[in-house]
Formats: structure tokens, sequence, C-alpha cells
């Protein structure tokens, strides 16, 4: 049954967000260079790899040694405004109808964060990654690692229809509010460096 919410909602979704898509993607091109998507490998179900697809938000600007600039600088405006609205997730729909994600599940993550993990925050594995979660509406970026991966846990233990519903009408209500954009001090959200490393 979540398969086929995911399919039907992302496809009605496509076909509501096409212009918008188009016209993101436009204005990407104009403000952040080419090419506009980003793509990267993330873990899937069971830490599957896969390739995820989003809005690019950040400028390629490279210090005097060669070295990509920090994330906080090469954040543009115009990015930061992706971000907090969430438009720069929409590309994900292709992700879910392909089924390399849901809706609704923990955020996929990097892959590099794979070994790190505690058996239990392993646990959010057990589901399929989705562009919106229990921990999005829960704080998002202001959270901990240790409380976003709580919430994950929790979320995969829990899992049903009506918990994907109520997460994904807390998300437009999040999203509208713009809360937990970022952790504070950071322009996103600062790596995780393993499990005995995690403070609450």
């Amino acid at each position: 049954m979540k398969r086929l919410f995911d399919i039907v909602f992302s496809a009605i979704a496509v076909l509501v967000f096409a212009i918008p898509i188009l016209g993101l993607t436009w204005q990407v091109r104009r403000k952040l260079g080419c090419p506009a998507f980003f793509y990267q490998m993330r873990p899937g179900l069971h830490g599957k790899p896969f390739k995820m697809i989003k809005f690019r938000t950040m400028t390629d600007a490279r210090g005097q040694d060669g070295e990509l600039l920090s994330d906080a600088a090469r954040l543009t405006p115009f990015g930061h405004f992706l971000r907090s609205t969430s438009l720069d997730e929409l590309p994900e729909l292709w992700n879910v109808l392909k089924g390399d994600m849901s809706l609704v599940g923990p955020r996929p993550l990097l892959m590099e964060y794979l070994p790190l993990y505690s058996p239990e925050q392993s646990r959010r594995h057990d589901v399929r990654p989705g562009i919106t979660g229990w921990a999005q509406v829960n704080g998002r970026n202001a959270l901990t690692w240790d409380e976003k991966f709580e919430l994950d846990v929790w979320y995969a233990s829990h899992r049903s229809l009506w918990l994907d519903i109520r997460i994904l009408w807390l998300t437009v209500r999040k999203v509208l509010a713009r809360e937990g954009i970022s952790a504070p001090g950071e322009a996103t959200m600062a790596a995780f460096t393993g499990a005995e490393k995690t403070t609450k």
C-alpha cells in the first residue's frame, strides 16, 4: 500500500509541479550555472546505493589552492531560498517514481556515514529513504545527530500509511514556517563523525 501511495502521489505531484520545475531549472542555470541538477550517490533501502537528484544550491567557487570553498561560502541567497522552501527537493520525485526513495522515510545521508552508525542507528535503512520524514517535521537540521537518528529509527518501527499522511501534512506546515533549516552556526548540518562522538 505504501508503494502504491508513493507512485500515485508522486506522479500527481510531478504533473502539478511540472511548470514550476521547468522554471526553477532555468533559474538555477541562470543564477548558479550548469548543470542545474545535483547528483550524488546515497544509501537507500538496506544501504544499497542509488543516485539521488536535487536542484543544485551551491556554486563551484574554489579557493586559491583549487579546493572547493566551504558550504557557507558557496551557498548563495538563491540557494538558501531553495533550501529553506525545500524546492531543491522537487526533483527527488523522480527517485520516488523509480523506487529508490519513498515520499516519507529517513533522509538519505552520505555513503561515508554507513560504517559510522551504531547497530541501532543502522535500522534507519530498514525502510526506503524519504523526501521528508519524522525527523524533518520534528526539528530538521536543528536536531543533534542523536536526536535525528532516534526519530528515524522510531519511524522505521512505527511506519504506517496514516503516519505518512500525517508527516506529509506536517511537512507542508514546516516548509511554510521555514523551521529548522540549518543547525546553529552551520550552513546546513555539521558532518556526522560517528556514533560514539555524538552528544544529546
